[in-house]
């Protein structure tokens, strides 16, 4: 099992950059495909990124594709997101998600797939400012 915690959000101008943290505890972190999801008020949870377990694969939404970048650091426990040229529509709060130990990237309809995912963070709010 493995515990997320979420941090680095915060409120910045658009245009601006951010990068969150996910702390991961728990020894087999390695093993575990991550990803990234964002909910903003009176919307579904939507998926922002996901990156396998060695950090070689990774899937991101249309919204945020050349502007977000995913990464992971297993010596670390820590998976981060890298958000650039942020905008008024990335308002959200950010969550971390883990699908489990020994899991599969597969494909992105996979990946992107909430029902996937196990272990989520509590959340971190990002509000962009226009």
């Amino acid at each position: 099992q493995v515990q997320l915690v979420e941090s680095g959000g915060g409120l910045v101008q658009a245009g601006a950059s951010l990068r969150l943290s996910c702390a991961a505890s728990g020894r087999t972190f390695s093993g575990y495909v991550m990803g990234w999801f964002r909910q903003a008020p009176g919307k579904e949870r939507e998926f922002v990124a996901a990156i396998s377990n060695s950090g070689s694969t990774t899937y991101y939404s249309d919204s945020v594709k050349g502007r977000f970048t995913i990464s992971r650091d297993n010596a670390k426990n820590t998976v981060y997101l890298q958000m650039n040229s942020l905008k008024a529509e990335d308002t959200a709060v950010y969550y971390c998600a883990g699908q489990g130990p020994y899991s599969a990237i597969y494909y992105y309809s996979y990946a992107s797939s909430r029902e996937n995912y196990k272990y989520w963070g509590q959340g971190t709010q990002v509000t962009v400012s226009s």
